[in-house]
């Protein structure tokens, strides 16, 4: 099930690696984006980390950004979820 965490987060993937809907929509929590994922370079991770922080209205501290939240797509979605609790 798609909730609006999951939407977001895949508009966000998509804008910041420029993904096309195809590849925003084959994303599963099981999908590895760390190293699978050429476009997610260092300077792309600092700029998804300012486009979730925009999106979702949370505030991610440097201290919270490990390999760990990149390595696939349900633990960057577990995170912005986790963020988003009030």
């Amino acid at each position: 099930m798609i909730d609006d965490s999951d939407e977001g987060l895949r508009q966000v993937l998509g804008d910041v690696l420029g993904l096309n809907g195809a590849r925003r929509a084959a994303l599963a929590p099981d999908s590895p984006l760390l190293g699978a994922l050429p476009e997610l370079d260092s300077m792309a991770i600092a700029t998804l980390f300012g486009a979730i922080e925009e999106r979702f209205d949370v505030f991610i501290d440097d201290a919270e950004i490990s390999g760990d939240l990149l390595e696939t797509y349900g633990a960057l979605l577990d995170f912005v979820r986790e963020k988003r609790r009030p």
